[in-house]
């Protein structure tokens, strides 16, 4: 029979792979008579070689013949090495092969296995077992463990459970899973697959591995859990549509699994086992404790060996499949009671019902009156508790009206703890949050466990935070301004409430370009607007000459990532002119610097009304050597050098802050520069100083508020700094600047821009 041996290996320049051992054709141990493997650049690291072997002849001499061998690394320079002492690799000789080329499958050289792989290129069509008169047909959809694959023969647990199932209840098992199927794949797959095979019951065996939890970065493992949890939701659901039995296959371990992939594998498990599904329940046959496979039945990090299969469908409990059909069929014609289940109903038209199956939750008010639901209604939350199977967490409306709560939240005890007013003549159908995670209706964009972000559409963004605190979403969130790529560039809104703060959603090439608030246990759905190019994004830059722009912008939640100018000192306007049109050179220049012991602030030898407060940190030695202080102004000056500019070249419009006494001449020579850097795209000089307006009257597009902002006073009062920072929303209110139409720069500006 024809045997091809394949191992991953690697070789350096002139190193080759062979293979030797008990048999002639192996060479009978005689390194000499050693045959070598093959590769090429498309393979590599994969060597591999066919070889006819006369295993008759090794059946006829053997009670239990097997084939042992090993492989070597060969060079031309250096003595042959053995890939390991002992023991030995071997497979088994079986009767009546097919005459296709079986592949032994040896994974990495030196990593010898407790038991082979091994599969044929072309096996049989597989004929499966007849079904008993009262047998059931059951279909197993999977990835490629349910497969069987690193197997021996791909005789996995599901074809051991083939096996005993058709013996013992005469039921007849089709295997329908495919290599790396995940929940959104078989999701895809099901409708295609399950019904022409009308199957009886239906075994969902998937695995947390294929959604990636393993490698994905840290703040996507959450999402590969809902996704996962969600998915085979959906799944069971569409089992149940067709009238099917479904039984899920239970979580099995990694051995790429770190704590917190426990933690996570052990939570979804827990979550399986309480959905009143029958479950395979896989996880401490397999699992080390840790997330890992157990010692001894490990392939590679994602697959069972023959062991690992075996312990597996020794864990399953046979039980579950003791039905015959006229068991099944009397158990499809029990009505199910809790299909749509009456929770509470007064007689003057306001009821609650409850879809457990579904996850969902229906109120209906035909009276004329309004009702709250509330937390002091006890004879309510009592009955909710009681008989609606409510999931803690959100639960989102299907279809809502103006003056009813879009979404409602539920306590881990079952019952509602958001206040709801029902107004009159509604009927309203509240959806669990985990329906919204499925693959079929969302992509999972972002989640941490309390903050999800789900692509619905092209046109829509849903929001839920299932947190007992606010969410402040923006552009310096870096995973989240990188997950929101996956929506078109444009400007989404909230549709019900488009006047609140911070509802106002952008997005642009390089992801989400705003700041947007979601309050604590709460449901928003951005709905796309327009285009970014549509609107007309202002920008607010502080020009100094103290930090009180940047304070009040702060208290504003208006504030992204530092100017230049921010956290300066600068009181003299010209010095901010000339700064701007040298483009920022030299501002942080160690040679134009030197630090005043007494004053504790850097200053500057060429621009005398520059000065630095916050550089030197309390580690630093500045008498002594202020290297660590230049590195330090350096990379940060550099940084909002660059926001500077990147914001002139990409909002539309430009608000100018500058707080400090200054005189007409400085004012008018900054507008000339400022001018000359803007392009041609509008902009504005606020000037906040306790002065006569008279000074700057009639130059064009220059504001003056004789009003004081003083840091030093903010910062001893925090009611007075509340009290500016109410002065200062007004103010740019009255210019019709909001988080509506505010332009945020983000961190890090590309380069190119």
């Amino acid at each position: 029979m024809l045997y091809r041996f394949q191992i991953n290996a690697q070789t350096k320049i002139g190193e080759s792979i062979a293979i030797v051992g008990s048999t002639e054709e192996l060479g009978m141990w005689n390194v000499k008579k050693c045959v070598h493997l093959k590769t090429n650049r498309d393979r590599y690291p994969l060597w591999s070689v066919d070889i006819n072997i006369n295993d008759r002849r090794l059946g006829q001499t053997s009670e239990s013949p097997k084939i042992e061998y090993k492989y070597l690394r060969l060079s031309l320079n250096n003595p042959l090495e053995w890939e390991a002492p002992y023991p030995n690799r071997s497979f088994p000789i079986e009767p009546n092969w097919h005459s296709s080329t079986l592949t032994i499958d040896d994974g990495y050289f030196g990593q010898i296995q407790t038991y082979p792989y091994g599969f044929l290129e072309n096996p049989p069509p597989k004929e499966l077992l007849p079904k008993g008169i009262q047998g059931l047909k059951i279909a197993v959809i999977g990835s490629s463990v349910a497969l069987g694959c690193n197997a021996w023969l791909l005789r996995g647990w599901a074809w051991h459970l083939e096996q005993e199932l058709h013996q013992k209840y005469g039921h007849q098992l089709v295997n329908l899973s495919e290599v790396g199927a995940s929940v959104t794949s078989t999701i895809a797959r099901f409708p295609l697959v399950i019904p022409p095979q009308a199957p009886d019951i239906v075994i969902i065996a998937l695995s947390l591995g294929n959604e990636g939890l393993a490698h994905c970065a840290p703040f996507q493992r959450r999402a590969a859990q809902r996704r996962f949890e969600s998915g085979l939701q959906q799944l069971i659901k569409m089992t149940q549509e067709l009238g099917m039995r479904p039984i899920l296959g239970g979580l099995y371990p990694n051995g790429d699994y770190k704590p917190e992939h426990n933690w996570l594998l052990r939570d979804t498990h827990h979550r399986m086992m309480n959905w009143g599904i029958p479950v395979l329940n896989w996880l401490d046959a397999v699992d080390d404790g840790n997330g890992r496979w157990k010692f001894g039945a490990e392939f590679n990090a994602a697959h069972p060996n023959t062991e690992g299969h075996r312990l597996m469908y020794e864990a399953i409990d046979l039980h579950i499949f003791q039905m015959t059909q006229d068991q099944l069929i009397q158990e499809k014609q029990t009505p199910k009671n809790n299909r749509e289940l009456l929770i509470y109903s007064d007689n003057q038209g306001f009821q609650i019902l409850s879809y457990i199956d579904e996850k969902s939750f229906r109120i209906i008010n035909s009276s004329r009156y309004p009702y709250t639901i509330a937390s002091y209604w006890e004879e309510l939350q009592a009955a909710i508790q009681r008989k609606a199977g409510l999931i803690p967490g959100i639960y989102i409306a299907k279809n809502t009206k103006d003056g009813t709560l879009p979404f409602f939240s539920v306590r881990q005890d079952g019952t509602i703890e958001t206040t709801v007013e029902i107004s009159p003549d509604t009927d309203l159908e509240y959806s669990s949050a985990l329906n919204f995670f499925s693959p079929k209706v969302s992509q999972i964009l972002f989640y941490d466990g309390d903050l999800g972000i789900l692509k619905e559409n092209n046109e829509f963004i849903r929001v839920i935070n299932e947190s007992d605190h606010s969410y402040n979403i923006q552009p310096m969130w870096k995973e989240v301004r990188d997950a929101l790529k996956e929506m078109p560039s444009g400007v989404y809104n909230d549709p019900r409430y488009p006047d609140v703060p911070f509802r106002t959603m952008m997005i642009g090439d390089r992801g989400l370009e705003s700041r947007v608030k979601i309050p604590p246990k709460s449901s928003i759905l951005f709905e796309y607007k327009c285009k970014l190019s549509e609107i007309s994004r202002i920008a607010i830059v502080p020009l100094g000459d103290r930090c009180s722009a940047r304070m009040l912008l702060y208290k504003m939640e208006y504030d992204g990532p530092a100017f230049p100018f921010d956290l300066t000192r600068t009181t003299n306007l010209g010095d901010v002119a000339d700064i701007i049109e040298s483009q920022f050179y030299d501002m942080w220049n160690p040679g134009l610097l030197y630090y005043d012991k007494q004053a504790g602030r850097i200053y500057h030898r060429k621009w005398s009304g520059l000065s630095f407060a916050h550089e030197v940190e309390d580690t630093d030695n500045p008498e002594k050597d202020m290297s660590p202080v230049y590195d330090r102004m350096r990379t940060r000056y550099t940084a909002r050098s660059q926001r500077f500019w990147y914001t002139l070249q990409n909002a539309d419009e430009f608000l100018f802050i500058r707080t400090g006494g200054t005189n007409r001449g400085y004012v008018i020579d900054l507008m000339n520069k400022l001018a000359a850097k803007c392009q041609g795209k509008p902009f504005r000089l606020m000037l906040i100083s306790q002065q006569s307006g008279d000074e700057f009257a009639g130059i064009p597009n220059v504001l003056h508020y004789d009003l004081e902002f003083n840091p030093d006073r903010m910062y001893e009062d925090l009611g007075h700094w509340m009290y500016c920072t109410d002065v200062m929303r007004e103010i740019l209110e009255s210019l019709g600047i909001s988080s509506k139409n505010l332009f945020w720069c983000p961190p890090n500006p590309p380069k190119d821009s």
